[in-house]
């Protein structure tokens, strides 16, 4: 059994064909196939069913396969201790954000991660917390950033920030003569949000319920899903209803000044942990250690929205 086998086996049930997971590979196919039967022959076992048109892990198959993911992930783990051991910040790093924090954060964060590790090219990866997870899980991100709850065998957490929601609307609309906002005031609005899928929606609506609760004199609720938070903040600008939104969010303004607003939810407003994760057996610590104090040097960014 090699590593390189183990990687045949990844490639051909993501592909679930030869001739793409040869090119995968960047191999030929039946270098492939004869790789892929030998290691089968050495086990004992069928890992994938074979048909004309088609392939398909066996149920085994599977299991052996998830922990051929760990094997190389340990192995590259072992690679990147012996190559980083002089300098660990020689090499670039990989880091995913959720889609709801990577426009506000990254920008300020890169920007002082390459004053204090300029040899460290960051590579960066948006996608949804599910997703971000198991690229971390893989080795395929090296740290990720996303908001709490988020609990992982093997990973460590690192708070970066708190932040509250809040909400934002035109500066002309009837809610901003108010100081903060009832919950129970947002329902004689549209209120604008993300779509499914996204973490944050999941946050407002569980830390906020009232601002949800469809009642029936409330003949004008309706709730518009966006695709990102710039366009739900952009819907807001054109005047098609209100939103909630994390406080960095709504910090960044590219509208003429005076346009938007926010006010704070009344009674104590909903927020949300935005942490860094990665794993234990991850071995550039230094390099953890650095987009954490990039953090904490851009953090007086953040301080300003408890204010």
């Amino acid at each position: 059994m090699t590593l390189q086998e183990l990687r045949f086996i990844i490639a051909l049930a993501q592909e679930q064909h030869f001739g793409k997971a040869s090119r995968v590979c960047h191999v030929s196919q039946p270098t492939l196939s004869i790789a892929i039967r030998k290691l089968e022959k050495e086990l004992g076992v069928a890992l994938f069913e074979r048909t004309i048109n088609d392939v398909r892990v066996t149920p085994l198959g599977k299991k052996i396969i998830q922990r051929a993911k760990q094997v190389l992930v340990e192995a590259d783990a072992i690679k990147q201790l012996a190559q980083f051991d002089q300098d660990q910040l020689n090499g670039p790093f990989k880091l995913g954000v959720i889609y709801t924090v990577g426009p506000y954060i990254l920008p300020p964060l890169i920007t002082e991660l390459h004053k204090l590790a300029p040899q460290m090219p960051i590579e960066i990866q948006e996608d949804y917390t599910v997703n971000l997870r198991d690229k971390l899980n893989a080795g395929d991100l090296d740290a990720i950033i996303i908001s709490l709850p988020f609990a992982e065998t093997g990973v460590v957490t690192r708070n970066l920030y708190k932040e509250p929601f809040v909400v934002l609307m035109p500066a002309d609309h009837p809610l901003a003569k108010h100081q903060s906002v009832r919950p129970k005031e947002l329902l004689e609005y549209n209120i604008l949000m993300l779509g499914e899928g996204h973490c944050f929606r999941d946050q407002v609506m569980s830390s906020c319920p009232m601002c949800f609760a469809k009642q029936p004199s409330a003949v004008n609720w309706r709730t518009v899903a966006g695709s990102s938070l710039e366009t739900v903040r952009h819907m807001v600008a054109s005047n098609m209803g209100i939103t909630i939104l994390p406080a960095t969010a709504a910090m960044t303004n590219p509208y003429q000044k005076g346009m938007l607003l926010t006010r704070p939810l009344k009674g104590g407003s909903p927020s949300r942990v935005v942490s860094l994760a990665w794993r234990k057996s991850f071995p550039r610590v230094k390099a953890i250690q650095q987009v954490l104090n990039a953090m904490n040097s851009i953090n007086n960014l953040f301080s300003k929205i408890n204010e």
